[in-house]
């Protein structure tokens, strides 16, 4: 690899990968799974996350440019795993979601009508749908949400697909019930519980107000964050 380009392209980006996999290159990338990565890219996503709230408060992109680039080689390395296992290249990956966004938008690249963003979303998850129907992985609607996600997300998502799929929406007046319901069953129980019932409380009271959330159009992880950065501001006021 020339080191003395001024600017390297794409393509020399996918020959740097399958060199550091190759027979001479590195030892940590040559031994790297599917699943040894996994921990790697969950970093990396919350490292771009970061980068984008710092481009917020500074208006410096450099960082958010790193970081996608760290997101990429991520993607490039399963893609590159994934062909030296015979299953896919990354020109598959590329091909693969290039199908897919003009699938996806119609209104775009056919004769489907979208007006408004709303219409859009709710296009995409008809087609969505549609393209799922016959996988073999897709078990079913609430299934479809990854266990990978955060558990509140996913609480979220599944209660949402619920409502959707299946006709079980709450209102904030059940949900109110709930609550209360599980903060007297929290009464009987101490931090010292072993039997599990403790644990099944918290679990009830987190689905609940991750529902109330949802209900008020509320991102929790969002809220949390806030509150969290709250706190920590707080005592940092105190330290001073």
């Amino acid at each position: 690899m020339d080191k003395t380009k001024k600017k390297y392209t794409y393509e020399d980006f996918l020959e740097i990968i399958k060199t550091l996999r190759g027979e001479n290159g590195c030892p940590w990338d040559r031994v790297q799974t599917h699943e040894s990565l996994k921990p790697c890219m969950t970093e990396e996503a919350a490292e771009l996350l970061a980068s984008i709230r710092i481009f917020g408060q500074t208006g410096n992109p450099e960082n958010m440019r790193e970081e996608l680039g760290d997101v990429l080689l991520q993607v490039v390395m399963h893609a590159q795993i994934a062909s030296e296992e015979g299953l896919f290249t990354m020109e598959d990956v590329v091909d693969e979601v290039s199908r897919k966004m003009v699938r996806r938008h119609p209104h775009v690249f056919g004769t489907g009508n979208a007006d408004t963003p709303d219409e859009v979303l709710a296009n995409w998850e008809e087609i969505k749908k549609e393209e799922k129907k016959d996988k073999d992985w897709v078990k079913s609607p609430l299934r479809d949400v990854p266990q990978e996600l955060p558990a509140l997300t996913r609480a979220a998502k599944v209660l949402k697909k619920a409502a959707k799929c299946y006709g079980q929406e709450s209102t904030y007046e059940q949900d109110m019930a709930a609550l209360q319901a599980s903060v007297e069953a929290l009464k009987s129980c101490g931090p010292e519980d072993h039997s599990g019932e403790l644990e099944t409380i918290l679990a009830d009271m987190l689905m609940t107000v991750s529902d109330i959330a949802r209900l008020g159009g509320i991102s929790h992880e969002q809220a949390l964050t806030d509150r969290i950065e709250d706190f920590i501001d707080r005592y940092e006021k105190t330290e001073l």
